[in-house]
């Protein structure tokens, strides 16, 4: 058995933590995970991403167009994953708010309409979903679970070879525990939306 996923986002928004989390949950299934990280230019609001494999493994990132999912936290890192490593029959999970970069923010780039990444994104994988994870994070109690909303949705899917239970446990090891009950919270408003789509 062979699984990839790439999580991504830029810098301060969660994605390590989340790939974290995955992991966690498929090595407490006693299978073989190796995470790699790639980081932009900047720590906080660079470009990162974590290469999550489960299974028979003989390097630590993926290849091209073999992602089986991308769990995005920004719409546009997700694009800019999916065109690379998604697998035509894979499947796409992304935060609908974006986080403009600097360059936008000062006018010198553009940042494409969220209609237009979801227009490209439709071409590359076999089911693409949209979560308003921020919305669903500020409900749960805190932006900064909108990482964990995304998981609840990619719960919802069963795809992964982990359970919904893996993955509450391995939140509760690795959240704050000042944060669990907020974290359990997104995680179940991301399930629910999944559920409605």
């Amino acid at each position: 058995m062979k699984f990839n996923i790439i999580v991504c986002g830029v810098g301060g928004q969660g994605s390590i933590l989340s790939s974290r989390i995955i992991a966690d949950a498929a090595i407490t299934k006693g299978y073989e995970v190796r995470v790699g990280e790639t980081f932009g230019a900047a720590m906080r609001g660079g470009s990162v991403s974590s290469h999550i494999k489960i299974g028979d493994i003989h390097s630590p990132l993926i290849p091209k167009n073999k992602a089986d999912i991308v769990l995005s936290m920004e719409p546009l890192e997700c694009l800019r994953q999916s065109v690379e490593y998604l697998s035509p029959e894979g499947i796409v999970i992304t935060n609908t708010k974006p986080l403009y970069p600097v360059d936008v923010n000062i006018g010198i780039s553009n940042y494409p309409t969220l209609d237009q990444v979801k227009e490209n994104l439709l071409k590359l994988g076999s089911e693409v979903y949209f979560i308003d994870a921020l919305d669903l994070a500020m409900k749960a109690g805190s932006e900064k679970a909108a990482n964990v909303v995304i998981i609840g949705a990619l719960s919802a899917l069963e795809k992964l070879p982990v359970r919904r239970e893996d993955l509450l446990s391995a939140i509760n090891e690795r959240v704050p525990k000042k944060t669990i009950d907020i974290n359990i919270k997104a995680f179940d408003l991301g399930y629910e939306a999944m559920m409605k789509q």
